[in-house]
């Protein structure tokens, strides 16, 4: 008896077409292929890699012949489904791969292992042929001595410039951007005139942002003109630098059609899901460096995938290398701290660069305690700064009943649309549009992106302020749900209906460029999307504000996460009011994202 016939309600279509299939492949009804097939298909929706069958077995009930519920035994389940033809080993062309008690979809399978290649190769590989007189010269320049312990920015400079691949990681206001220019810089003082850089981000918005801020250090660096005129201006996102060919979801560029770039840097690396990451490096020629931006502790992609905290070991703090430490104590003169027994043959070591200290968030800081305390997993401790009252940049609410939820908004948007709507031009709108956002944990739900849009639209027009009669209407911010690659438009792009002051007062979708540059189209011609008055915390990343609303909802719910919090908190510039349940809020900072893969695994070997 197939495992669906209970009138199991937990899988989609997809699942149960995807698990017939399996079955048939198999040769005959066979349950527990099935039930591993429509578990593996759901996994990749909720953003697994693979489905781990160790844990599954523990918990995940099958439905058997009496209809009673039971868990299938790990070592008789694995048996069954080595035996499938529909179930390969590693390197096999089969719909499915058992690798251990690792379960995937054929597809991520070879995804990940092209990845974990790619990373792998360049980590181990020497550039080579690199001026140490003027890497020495260039780090003293660009990072005189501060005096106040290792410069963690210098130390990113260095392994940019030493390895071929090199990884940055750090929190709002740690440099990264300010960094990576000056990384640019050393690169072009060693190479010369010939030297492509190809700058790019998950996002048109997140582009935009890399550029302007390349472009604002480059004009100071104390270097050369002759270098810093080198320095490119434009960024793009990564789905155009890899050429979305319209109408499919292939690129121009692979393997085979490799890019033309002897570095490319990616911001907002967190945002970049496994399939597109991997698509990304096996598009580079081997010598191609790749210096990756982001945030190890935000959300992880939308999709699939945690492949930022996956090369960054999840977090855990390392030490280099002998040879590195050699390396760099040569150049500069500094140290480094040295890797622990067993961390030498870990490759990914001495890559990976953390930044340590936020230049915007100071000691008197309620964003930059609060988010070190949920990074932390202290749920106490984040409460109780947020509740202090001794920072002028964090306020706590508690959580209004739902019919108040409305007066509580009202108060707080201000005079925020006003201030936006009045703008002069669609550039001037765009940017007042990120004053103040509204953040919601889920999407459904009183406390919800639907419901909270929705009340605020109201509130909007009770003021005059919009005239939502039919489904456009001038000010209302918009979000694309779904890539576009015709039109390019991407998952996340935010822009905004108003009118076209050049055709009439005629209503037009306008959207920024990752040139910075502005483009609009007629409303109907946009693909999924939705109001962005208020938007999810996933939603958001990538993404800053002036002020941040966070509305948590009024129950524990498995999306509220350290995570979760860590990235709502640090979308704030200057100030954040946290709405919520002391309850729910300490859970929340006492539960991890989980992302099931065998990408850190294999970049880093077995956990001991």
């Amino acid at each position: 008896m197939s495992f669906e016939r209970d009138g199991n309600q937990d899988f989609s279509e997809l699942d149960l077409q995807f698990a017939r299939l399996a079955e048939r492949l198999g040769g005959g009804e066979a349950p527990e292929i099935a039930l591993a097939a429509a578990l593996a298909s759901r996994a990749r929706v909720e953003g697994h890699i693979c489905l781990d069958l160790a844990d599954a077995a523990g918990r995940i009930p099958a439905v058997q012949e009496d209809g009673r519920r039971r868990f299938p035994p790990l070592e008789h389940w694995l048996e069954i489904l080595a035996k499938s033809p529909a179930v390969g080993r590693p390197g096999d062309w089969r719909p499915l791969v058992l690798d251990g008690t690792r379960f995937y979809l054929y597809r991520y399978w070879d995804y990940e292992r092209k990845l974990a290649e790619g990373l792998r190769g360049r980590a181990a590989d020497d550039p080579g042929g690199v001026n140490g007189t003027v890497l020495r010269d260039g780090l003293n320049r660009l990072f005189p001595p501060a005096g106040d312990g290792t410069d963690w920015q210098k130390v990113a400079a260095f392994t940019a410039v030493t390895k071929r691949l090199c990884v940055l990681s750090g929190g709002p206001g740690t440099g990264k951007t300010y960094t990576v220019a000056k990384i640019l810089a050393l690169l072009i003082e060693q190479s010369g005139t010939g030297f492509r850089i190809a700058l790019a981000a998950p996002t048109g918005k997140a582009a935009a942002r890399l550029q302007e801020s390349i472009r604002e250090v480059a004009r100071t660096l104390p270097c050369p003109e002759s270098v810093r005129a080198r320095i490119p201006d434009e960024a793009s996102t990564v789905h155009r630098l890899l050429g979305s060919l319209p109408g499919t979801a292939s690129f121009r560029h692979d393997a085979a059609h490799p890019l033309v770039a002897d570095a490319v840097v990616v911001d907002e690396a967190s945002m970049v899901d496994l399939a597109l990451f991997s698509r990304l490096v096996q598009a580079l020629p081997a010598r191609t460096r790749l210096i990756l931006l982001g945030d190890r502790d935000q959300l992880a992609s939308v999709e699939a995938g945690a492949v930022l905290g996956d090369i960054c070991n999840t977090g855990r703090d390392h030490g280099y290398s002998s040879g590195h430490r050699i390396r760099y104590e040569k150049t500069t003169g500094e140290t480094l701290p040295a890797a622990e027994p067993g961390e030498e043959t870990a490759v990914m070591g001495d890559c990976i660069v953390g930044l340590r200290k936020s230049w915007r968030f100071g000691e008197d800081s309620g964003i930059g305690a609060v988010s070190h305390a949920v990074n932390a997993g202290d749920g106490r401790l984040a409460l109780d700064a947020a509740r202090s009252g001794r920072f002028g940049d964090l306020h706590w609410l508690d959580l209004p009943r739902p019919e108040a939820l409305p007066r509580l908004l009202e108060e707080r948007i201000g005079e925020w649309p006003a201030d936006s709507l009045d703008a002069a031009d669609p550039e001037a709108a765009l940017k007042l549009l990120d004053r103040f956002r509204i953040l919601c944990a889920l999407r459904e739900g009183p406390y919800g992106v639907a419901a909270v849009n929705g009340l605020v639209e109201r509130i909007l027009r009770r003021r005059g302020l919009i005239r939502p009669e039919g489904r456009w209407y001038a000010g209302r911010p918009v979000m694309i749900n779904r890539n576009d690659y015709s039109l390019r438009l991407f998952n996340g792009d935010v822009g905004r209906i108003l009118p076209d002051r050049e055709a009439g007062g005629e209503l037009r979708a306008f959207f920024r460029s990752p040139d910075g540059s502005l483009r609009s189209l007629p409303p109907t011609r946009l693909p999924e999307h939705e109001t962005v008055w208020a938007t999810t915390v996933h939603k958001s990343q990538g993404s800053e504000f002036d002020r941040v609303l966070l509305v948590l909802p009024d129950r524990d719910t498995p999306v509220l996460t350290r995570e979760l919090l860590y990235t709502a908190v640090t979308r704030a510039r200057e100030r954040i009011e946290i709405c919520g349940r002391q309850d729910v809020f300490t859970t929340a900072c006492a539960r991890r994202t989980v992302r099931f893969s065998g990408l850190r695994d294999v970049l880093w070997g077995p956990r001991p």
